[in-house]
């Protein structure tokens, strides 16, 4: 019995996913509860489990298509079993025409590919031959099936592919290459023994310029890069959170020499474990904390129905991973001392590279740190995480000449950058949160008062 694969919904606000890759091709055996293809949302990339054992008879939406939840993605099937692939979401079928003097033909009497090749129609073939069909290049709506009812085994796959090298000089290495490369070998001159083909023809063709004098200087073309991915997913919401909120950024210049005395006394003190890491980040993770507890206005978000106050932070990190950005929270992040925030935002931020958190980790923050000081930049202007009402950028700490105590001394110092969301709160009231942050950092014992 066959069984729809679907589009899974992950979250209230889920309307539709992007089938990122298949981990199986058609004709692959699939069991129950393993991976089968990878989703990805504006949020998370997840892989999803296949429901049902038997094999990939039909792959409906491919890789890099988007299609809305609850949309079949393709089919499980029996082996040897023969399914229908479905019409695409919103298509009219068409009705059924009557043969010539007689009744239209039934539902059970149309034929299983009865399209003109290359419109998508399913064509009954063998998982073998299909794996094979692709392993060559070949189209299986071009071969014509010898097996029960008209089905196409590994045999009739081969003999197509064989055919269109018939009479072809080429050595077997060539003809396999040729087939890889989609390259047409009735248009290659051979230059191998008795004018065989050989691989190296085929680089040439390939590669013309390689034989060819050097033509005239030409401009120099763009590399387009494809605007789509989680690339676009970014920019989408990038775009929706400069257009929805009032966004304001204020920049703080702090002494930060405390907050570095402080942290080489925990290193010092924990030199025995040589597990034992803290960063700048860590410290000012557990400061954000005590100072948004103070300020509970920056720890709120802006919803239809008015401003949540939130009475504990959802802490958000952004992460930079391979393919673009992606901002985990811990919840409470309030209630831990520094050693346990410390320990849990390095769990979220280290299963966000790895690809392993849950929707729950990636939604519900209530304020979001960005820290870019690993690049070297001393100041920016973050964009705010929607619907939260602030973000706090961190650049690198720098030894700097500044008057301490009346004199010019060189001092670790550091630049913090605010962005909030000015439909929220006022100037006043976020300007003191920065304030009292950079208080904390500059003088670390005001953080326990």
């Amino acid at each position: 019995m066959a069984h729809d694969v679907i589009m899974p919904k992950w979250g209230l606000t889920m309307k539709e996913g992007k089938v990122a890759r298949w981990l199986k091709g058609e004709g692959d055996p699939v069991e129950a509860g393993e991976p089968l293809f990878e989703v990805e949302t504006d949020k998370i990339t997840n892989s999803v489990e296949a429901p049902a054992s038997g094999v990939l008879a039909k792959i409906i939406v491919p890789e890099g298509d988007v299609a809305p939840i609850k949309a079949v993605l393709a089919i499980i099937a029996a082996p040897g079993e023969a399914v229908d692939s479905p019409a695409p979401a919103g298509a009219a079928q068409p009705a059924a025409q009557p043969e010539a003097g007689g009744a239209p033909a039934t539902a059970a009497e149309a034929p299983a590919a009865a399209a003109p090749a290359g419109d998508g129609a399913f064509v009954p073939a063998m998982p073998a031959a299909r794996k094979l069909a692709r392993e060559l290049g070949v189209d299986l709506s071009t071969v014509t099936g010898t097996g029960k009812g008209g089905a196409i085994t590994r045999k009739d796959v081969q003999t197509s592919a064989d055919s269109a090298f018939a009479g072809i000089n080429a050595s077997p290495k060539a003809i396999e290459f040729a087939r890889k490369q989609g390259v047409d070998l009735s248009e290659i001159t051979g230059t191998g023994e008795d004018g065989k083909i050989t691989k190296a023809d085929i680089l040439r063709a390939m590669n013309p310029s390689a034989d060819q004098p050097a033509a005239a200087p030409q401009a120099a073309k763009d590399t387009i890069v494809p605007m789509d991915g989680v690339r676009k997913l970014i920019a989408d919401n990038m775009h929706a959170s400069l257009q929805g909120a009032a966004q304001l950024t204020v920049f703080v210049e702090l002494d930060v020499t405390g907050m570095v005395e402080l942290r080489a006394q925990l290193l010092e003190r924990n030199k025995r474990d040589k597990e034992y890491r803290l960063s700048y980040n860590d410290i000012i993770a557990y400061a954000v904390c005590r100072a948004l507890k103070r300020h509970p206005v920056m720890n709120s978000t802006l919803r239809e129905d008015g401003i949540h106050l939130h009475p504990h932070v959802n802490l958000g990190i952004a992460v930079s991973i391979d393919n673009g950005l992606i901002v985990p929270n811990v919840k409470e992040a309030d209630t831990y001392g520094l050693e346990d925030l410390k320990a849990q935002v390095r769990d979220v931020a280290g299963r966000a590279r790895k690809g392993g958190l849950n929707m729950d980790e990636i939604s519900g923050g209530t304020f979001t740190i960005s820290n870019v000081s690993m690049l070297g930049v001393d100041g920016f202007t973050p964009i705010l995480n929607p619907p939260e009402t602030g973000i706090l950028g961190v650049g690198r700490v720098i030894d700097k000449p500044a008057v301490h105590r009346g004199e010019i001394a060189i001092r670790q110092m550091m630049t913090l950058s605010l962005t909030f969301n000015h439909m929220t709160t006022d100037g006043a009231p976020a300007m003191a949160f920065l304030r009292e942050l950079g208080d904390m950092l500059e003088n670390p014992g005001m953080m326990i008062v």
